[in-house]
């Protein structure tokens, strides 16, 4: 069988869309002190990389809900670990790796505004374009990438 993969980024490419993304989140954030939240496991790349860039004050958890759970097929979103700081009140950036259909990230976003956040945001690596998403016009709030509708790794 023939190996299918290609590249869709090259790594300048993907260093120049992360630098885009710090700026659009210092623009937005600098006098805000706001909670990031790195969506376990698949978002610790990208916050790796995105952090060192923030030039603004800031505190950092994290928490790991899933559909998958080894599995190809998601099923009702389970929550391994949650945030051991408090939401309330917090402007708070969920910072994931993809965002694909969007039922976890919606699931995430609805448990931070429950939680009481402030505000809520989105800002992922990789966004694919496909019509299948879980919401109308869903959509990151910050994107580094857009994607065509494939498997994506890397």
């Amino acid at each position: 069988m023939r190996n299918a993969a290609r590249q869709l980024y090259s790594m300048a490419e993907v260093d120049a869309a992360i630098a885009q993304l710090a700026n659009e989140l210092t623009r937005d954030y600098a006098t805000r002190d706001p909670l990031i939240i790195t969506i376990m496991n698949g978002g610790v790349v990208l916050a790796g990389r995105l952090l060192p860039l923030l030039d603004f004050p800031l505190q950092i958890d994290y928490l790991h809900a899933s559909r998958y759970l080894g599995k190809t097929e998601g099923h009702e979103v389970e929550w391994i670990v949650t945030p051991r700081q408090s939401l309330a009140g917090r402007d708070v950036i969920i910072v994931d790796d993809i965002l694909d259909v969007g039922t976890t990230l919606l699931a995430i976003i609805a448990a931070c505004k429950t939680q009481g956040a402030a505000s809520v945001a989105t800002a992922v690596l990789v966004d694919k374009r496909h019509e299948r998403k879980a919401a109308p016009d869903l959509r990151a709030d910050y994107t580094a990438l857009d994607v065509e509708d494939a498997y994506v790794f890397g």
